[in-house]
């Protein structure tokens, strides 16, 4: 049985085969394996999942990995391997430039796929951590567990929905991130979502009403840590924490989105 704590991997790929050898190369030195055959279902992944790294096929069947990349890098920075039967170079800088932090080339060597997962784990301080807190964003009384999918407020627990546990954990990892609506919506409820904010508005307030933050009493006494959403289209939201030691009256408000994106 794989190690509980042992990083968590997501292999991106249509191709079964390729997924299975890579999958089980990565399980025999320790790794835990998540697959995925679709872009959309790496969005998924990466959204309810502590990902330590990704490796991902750029020829997905329901949109580019490069795209994937894109939309990964508005709001993570898990490490993401590129593999590719593609051997042109402008793929590979493209996907680079999108944020990717390697590539290997079909047919590769699985030695030397693995070399480059250490190398990626390494430069991201997860190949030897084993530490839980690093899924765990706190500030003030508010606590999201990634890894667990626990919200607590002081010393109570708070019962979200799968849905608002993903849209808060969107918005917690990392704080200081400015997403816009688009984003949050193909994160959280899928690549084919873009322009119902509403969706955003409803959860929004319903979150803010789960962690007892009420945003009368709070008008009148401003925060330095806040969610904001402009009143013009396309908007971004934004979460921001200020300070190295936060404390309850700098805990991150969940405004409502009345903007377009």
């Amino acid at each position: 049985m794989a190690d509980p704590n042992a990083p968590l991997l997501l292999v991106v790929d249509d191709e079964p085969a390729i997924v299975r050898a890579v999958g089980a190369a990565l399980e025999t030195r320790g790794y835990r394996v998540m697959t995925a055959s679709t872009a959309g279902e790496a969005l998924d992944a990466a959204v309810t999942h502590h990902l330590a790294a990704i490796i991902l096929d750029l020829g997905l069947p329901d949109f580019d990995g490069i795209e994937l990349t894109r939309r990964l890098r508005e709001w993570s920075t898990t490490p993401i391997i590129v593999l590719t039967v593609e051997d042109a170079e402008d793929r590979k800088v493209q996907a680079l430039d999108e944020g990717a932090d390697d590539f290997v080339t079909k047919p590769f060597s699985m030695p030397e796929l693995l070399a480059r997962v250490r190398v990626a784990l390494r430069h991201h301080g997860a190949a030897t951590s084993n530490d839980p807190d690093t899924a765990v964003f706190e500030v003030g009384d508010l606590r999201v567990d990634l890894a667990r999918h626990e919200v607590t407020v002081g010393d109570a627990a708070v019962d979200l929905t799968t849905k608002e546990f993903d849209f808060l954990a969107l918005l917690a990892r990392p704080p200081g991130r400015v997403h816009t609506h688009r984003a949050i919506l193909q994160a959280v409820w899928g690549p084919r979502y873009g322009t119902e904010t509403q969706y955003l508005r409803v959860y929004a307030s319903q979150i803010r009403k789960k962690l007892g933050d009420d945003p009368a009493a709070r008008a009148s006494s401003p925060s330095p840590a806040s969610a904001t959403a402009s009143s013009t289209p396309r908007a971004p939201v934004e979460v921001r924490c200020s300070g190295s030691h936060p404390t309850p009256n700098n805990a991150p408000r969940i405004v409502d989105f009345p903007g377009r994106d």
